[in-house]
């Protein structure tokens, strides 16, 4: 119950875009394989950023 007003750390908001840059990778893997490239390659970017905090 407390948890509904707990703030997200900068490493879960990091977690959550990683985590939707990939299932837009995965989406678009199929169709546009620049756009998915360019999400993936945004994807990693987030994922250095994260392995830094840890």
């Amino acid at each position: 119950m407390f948890g509904l007003f707990k703030k997200k750390s900068e490493l879960e908001k990091l977690q959550e875009e990683y985590q939707k840059l990939m299932g837009d990778f995965h989406r678009l893997s199929k169709s546009d394989r620049s756009a998915a490239d360019a999400a993936y390659v945004k994807a990693e970017e987030i994922g250095k950023k994260m392995d830094a905090l840890k």
